[in-house]
């Protein structure tokens, strides 16, 4: 199963709504965040809306500038992103901008759904999903059937609040509005319920900036998956555990890794990369776990990251990064690349080692290339 990346995108006032109670849609953005939004369509496979926004909005949901859509056409895309909603009803109107502008369209939805959508004669590939909506199933369908590998959701607040308290988002996207709108009853960004790790689990910031006089804040969640599943964070923290191997001194005889080690509750315990510090035989592993202590308790809950496989085998020193993980208690491993031999015969080991103790290894070769990427004058 290969699900897209799924950012959440709007624009909200300061005290969390995203419109009025009014007839008229309310404007929170202004001419330069609705081009970078504009931007962000184009860059994605997919933009989606859940049914609500479709019947309040009526969006059209296009690339608006002309060149952007022709760089599309250039890579061998279609001209627009792939338009998606879900509707348990199927109550759809027909006639609504979204079937009639832009270019392919699917609605998600439920056996009895399809049945009322093939009646209106809706301009779109109608999915049925059973009895009830599921997300994960969406998600499965466009990214194993449809190809999509980056999807843009645009709303409306409830679709936003089941995604991230069902950990499916990787990523999140706020216009800050300097409004306030302060109505009770108008449709606010985010609804109650349970997220995952709670309010002490923090997302990573990873920009602010000033568009006009709004402010894009972005975000990824931080929470590590368990076991074998695989959280949105997970694949954030790996993603910076090659960014990590970008920084090591390059070599001959040794290949550049990083490394992070994530308490279960989402914080950042330690980082390490290859020759750290002018130590020219450290691994990324062993340069992450120095800077803790190995008393640390949470260390046993903890997921380490690492861009290559950690190593059975090494010359360099007597413990293998594989041990110095088995004995420093860490039970669950994420890696990007399993470890060829270059250096050593019969290198790919590692993650056996960890397995036959218990670890929970989870390898997402999607990241193999960059972690490939500081290694490759040692590469055929």
């Amino acid at each position: 199963m290969s699900l897209p990346y799924v950012l959440l995108s709007a624009a909200v006032s300061l005290d969390g709504y995203l419109d009025d109670t009014g007839p008229e849609r309310l404007l929170l953005s202004g001419p330069a965040d609705f081009d970078r939004v504009d931007e962000v369509r184009a860059a994605s496979d997919a933009i989606l809306i859940g049914a609500g926004t479709l019947r309040t909005d009526n969006p059209r949901l296009l690339v608006n500038s002309p060149e952007r859509r022709a760089t599309r056409v250039a890579a061998g895309l279609p001209e627009y992103p792939l338009k998606v909603t879900v509707s348990a009803s199927g109550d759809l109107d027909p006639a609504a901008q979204f079937w009639h502008t832009g270019g392919e369209k699917v609605v998600y939805t439920t056996d009895k759904g399809a049945e009322r959508l093939r009646g209106a004669g809706i301009a779109a590939d109608v999915v049925p999903l059973g009895a009830e909506l599921d997300w994960p199933a969406t998600l499965a369908h466009l990214g194993d059937v449809r190809g999509v590998r980056r999807l843009m959701v645009e709303g409306g607040g409830r679709v936003h609040t089941q995604l991230l308290q069902q950990g499916l988002a990787d990523e999140l996207q706020l216009a800050v509005a300097p409004v306030f709108v302060g109505e009770a009853d108008a449709p606010r960004m985010f609804g109650t319920g349970a997220y995952p790790g709670g309010p002490r689990s923090r997302l990573r910031l990873l920009e602010t900036r000033p568009i006009g006089d709004v402010v894009l804040i972005r975000y990824v969640p931080t929470l590590p998956g368990t076991g074998p599943a695989v959280s949105p964070a997970d694949r954030h923290w790996l993603a910076l555990a090659c960014e990590l191997a970008l920084a090591c001194p390059p070599s001959r005889t040794a290949f550049s890794v990083g490394a992070v080690v994530v308490a279960a509750d989402g914080t950042e315990l330690a980082r390490g990369h290859s020759r750290e510090n002018g130590d020219l035989v450290v691994h990324a592993e062993e340069a992450a776990l120095a800077k803790l202590d190995p008393a640390d308790p949470r260390l046993a809950s903890a997921t380490v990251y690492s861009s290559l496989e950690p190593c059975a085998r090494r010359t360099s020193r007597p413990a293998p990064c594989a041990r110095l993980l088995l004995d420093a208690g860490v039970r669950r491993v994420v890696t990007a690349w399993r470890e060829p031999d270059t250096f050593v015969e019969n290198a790919a080991a590692g993650n056996a080692v960890l397995a036959a103790e218990g670890v929970d290894v989870v390898v997402l070769p999607e990241y193999e290339g960059a972690a490939k990427a500081p290694n490759g004058h040692l590469l055929p």
